[in-house]
């Protein structure tokens, strides 16, 4: 028995440190090409940390079906599917709001019954969605951000937030304070995913 409880608990040990450094290892890679080599200081700070917490984010959908990335695991709603869904929605928002101001998003006190089951719908895969085509349009959104950190002219450029009971009134953001959102909800959501995939298969994404 202790002998195969200590083999068991070797290959445990074993599986999770190849896990996790396999996990290292590749976030390494993936911030490595995330800023080029003419993009230093704070925008270079950015890209990298944007780099780094998608990626986690996506790592989690590691060799998942469709229907897995869909599955709730948790006593949440949530599903590893869905919080891409929603991250992409999330970050296709703020840096429309960098370049637009309040008008690219919505006046959220006035919603109705049928918008915030629109929302909820971003949470989870919908009947023929795949998992691919959800990556690609998170890949396409974080390309359009990337750029946007690159190219405009002044990170100081601020607009009034939009109407919402979560928003102080009045308030605005500056660029630089909603890239600095951008990253704290991809950071969050990957935690999320990283849950419900462990809920799932056992698998994780480091410890």
């Amino acid at each position: 028995m202790t002998a195969t409880t200590n083999a068991t608990t070797n290959t445990t040990s074993e599986t999770t440190t190849a896990t996790t450094t396999n996990a290292a290892s590749s976030v390494t890679t993936a911030t490595a090409g995330a800023v080029p080599a003419n993009v230093t200081g704070e925008r270079a700070d950015f890209l990298e940390a944007l780099a780094k917490h998608r990626y986690f984010l996506r790592f989690t959908t590691r060799d998942l079906t469709d229907e897995q990335a869909g599955l709730r695991t948790t006593a949440s709603e949530l599903c590893v599917g869905g919080l891409v869904k929603h991250v992409t929605s999330m970050e296709r928002l703020w840096a429309a709001f960098i370049v637009e101001g309040p008008s690219a998003m919505p006046d959220f006190t006035t919603w109705t019954e049928e918008d915030i089951a629109r929302r909820a719908d971003e949470y989870r895969m919908l009947p023929g969605e795949t998992l691919a085509d959800v990556l690609a349009a998170y890949e396409e959104v974080a390309r359009r951000t990337d750029e946007l950190v690159v190219t405009l002219p002044d990170l100081d450029v601020a607009h009034p937030l939009p109407k919402a009971p979560w928003f102080q009134a009045d308030a605005s953001w500056s660029a630089r304070r909603v890239l600095l959102h951008i990253i704290a909800e991809t950071s969050q959501h990957a935690g999320h995913a990283d849950i419900i995939r462990e809920a799932l298969d056992g698998a994780k994404t480091m410890g």
